[in-house]
């Protein structure tokens, strides 16, 4: 059953009334077991062997079947819920059973109406959220010292939102949605209407379905003025429904009034080279009351266009030939345009072979660079190498050498008369600790002296 009303409240558009529902559904189920079991203890204690119990049912008034279940459901409704009065219990047994049954009554029911009140709160959790939206910008406006005609038109401004069902915004109402899902909706709600604009009737249908994604739904109350003349455009709208007024600059000569489906403001998204007004509006917009409009930035499109260059030169096109009916489009410039993008283009084509070229150059010296080794190693390998093998240079000499050599007969001679020779520098080397001993032999011929002049 649980899994029942899960279900339900899952796929019906009013899940709070299953809510309500299976409550109900709920107390009357325990209403009915408490029911049984107080007939059940009355035939255990004898019927009609006190005031509390179940009168004799041998009785005409309580024989029937429906008689009893009514009365027996009666006095659990009255127990569980401890509205009215019922018989005080006589025995031991029935004072346990009423006490079980009020303790049973007061847990169960207070969780069962705490749940009643929390659906009662959310079946008017949208409007609290918007009244809690309301009041912050009223305090916002007691704080700032806005009153007056400002203060009424944003009030106003909030009961149409919520009387038409436009305070939701659609990207926090479909988070949640997996991206196929969440397109699949909005093409839905608004390919329709995104298929009015003349210059996207022939787009590819990825385009459309990248553009839908984008639409942003603006609310204007009467007087706003969507654009004015000499803005720059960065934004296109779609009237969804309301009116709207094309003014000159003081607002008192009308041109003409747009309704639903109307589109303005397509040609200023487009960056039109040759564009005589320069990307500006041309009038004044002005909502006669209160006007629901789908907004698509230039921003967004030229993102949507980067993957579609066929479609982006499709749209280019349509847009110099509205312009061309209104004598808005300045054809010399709109070629000079045409051939720096093809210039550029060829240059741009330039740059990305180059830099093809120099990342296999990057690679190629990045393998090379990976397939050294540290110089550490390097310089211990070639070590090794010198001492295990001879240098090209040193083989000549060696053969020169022996050569030269005397025959092996004669070397011990040559080596014998050589090492007094090699043995007489380390001799000399002990020599110098001696020459304090020179010193005491100059310093005795003054001595010496004396003897001298007496002979």
């Amino acid at each position: 059953m649980r899994e029942f009303f899960g279900l339900a409240q899952t796929h019906t558009n009013f899940p709070n009334l299953f809510g309500v529902a299976q409550l109900i559904l709920y107390i009357i189920i325990i209403i009915h077991w408490n029911a049984c079991f107080y007939f059940a203890i009355s035939r255990y204690l004898g019927f009609g062997s006190d005031g509390w119990v179940y009168p004799d049912p041998t009785t005409e008034d309580y024989g029937d079947f429906f008689k009893q279940y009514v009365t027996s459901f009666y006095w659990s409704c009255l127990t569980l819920t401890t509205i009215g009065d019922t018989a005080y219990p006589e025995t031991v047994i029935s004072y346990c059973f009423c006490i079980v049954d009020s303790l049973v009554g007061v847990l169960i029911f207070a969780t069962i109406f705490g749940n009643v009140g929390a659906l009662i709160n959310g079946m008017d959790a949208a409007r609290t959220e918007y009244q809690a939206k309301v009041d912050s910008v009223k305090r916002y406006m007691e704080l700032r010292g806005v009153f007056g005609e400002l203060q009424v038109r944003v009030i106003k401004w909030f009961d149409y939102t919520w009387n038409n069902k436009q305070s939701f915004d659609d990207k926090e109402v479909l988070f949640y949605l997996p991206d196929k899902l969440r397109a699949e909706i909005s093409v839905h709600v608004h390919l329709g209407t995104l298929r009015r604009v003349a210059i996207f009737q022939d787009s590819e249908p990825g385009l459309l379905v990248e553009l839908v994604l984008k639409l942003r739904l603006q609310v204007f109350s009467p007087g706003d003025y969507i654009c004015r003349k000499g803005d720059i455009g960065k934004d296109m709208y779609i009237v969804k429904r309301g009116k709207l007024q094309v003014v000159s600059d003081d607002g008192k000569v009308i041109f003409v009034t747009l309704s639903d489906g109307s589109v303005f403001g397509e040609i200023s998204v487009l960056n039109i080279s040759g564009n005589k007004t320069g990307n500006r509006r041309t009038a004044s917009v002005r909502s006669v009351g209160y006007s629901d409009l789908f907004c698509l930035s230039k921003r967004d499109l030229w993102d949507a266009l980067e993957e579609y260059p066929e479609a982006r030169k499709n749209l280019m096109h349509k847009g110099q030939q509205l312009l061309r009916k209104d004598n808005l489009l300045d054809e010399d410039a709109a070629r000079k345009e045409e051939r720096r993008l093809q210039n550029l283009d060829k240059r741009i084509e330039l740059i990305h072979d180059a830099v093809d070229d120099l990342q296999c150059n990057v690679k190629r010296l990045a393998k090379q660079i990976q397939n050294q080794q540290n110089p550490g190693l390097l310089q211990a390998k070639s070590k090794s190498r010198i001492e295990v093998m001879p240098t090209p240079l040193e083989q000549p000499k060696s053969k020169s050498r022996i050569e030269v050599m005397p025959k092996p007969e004669e070397q011990p001679k040559e080596d014998a008369k050589d090492q007094p020779k090699v043995a007489a520098p380390k001799e000399e080397y002990k020599d110098p600790p001696k020459a304090p001993a020179l010193k005491e032999e100059s310093k005795k011929e003054p001595e010496t002296k004396p003897e001298d002049s007496e002979k």
